[in-house]
């Protein structure tokens, strides 16, 4: 079972930024794509983008102009960078691991086997 871990949420203003980190651990860590999910209160969980082993990456298309996920050399972190973040970004913000899940369904929550514990992100106005 993979262990995720994320860190870097917290409050920021609106036009601010933010870069959240979920690293995952476990022996052995066994993934092909990690993807990041929010959360706001009263809404569904929804997908954000996600990353696959090979680099390629997927977004929710209102994601795509203000979000960027990255992995880092290993492959065992995941990043997600906002950038003017708008109150609308306030959420609790899901790292989430698939090991056989196929790429084109990465924004199904069922395709994922592993779950962070989130981390909140609040975007004042």
């Amino acid at each position: 079972q993979v262990q995720l871990t994320e860190s870097g949420g917290g409050s920021v203003q609106s036009g601010g930024s933010l870069r959240l980190s979920c690293v995952a651990s476990g022996a052995p860590v066994s993934k092909n794509c990690m993807a990041w999910f929010r959360q706001a209160p009263g809404k569904e969980r929804e997908g954000v983008a996600a990353i696959d082993n090979d680099g390629r990456t997927s977004y929710a298309d209102s994601m795509k102009r203000r979000f960027t996920i990255s992995q880092g050399s290993a492959k065992n972190i995941a990043y997600l960078q906002i950038n003017g973040a708008e109150p609308e970004d306030t959420a609790v913000y899901y790292c989430a691991a698939s090991q056989y899940g196929p790429f084109g369904a990465w924004h199904s929550p069922d395709m994922y086997t592993d779950w962070g514990q989130g981390t909140q992100v609040a975007v004042s106005s």
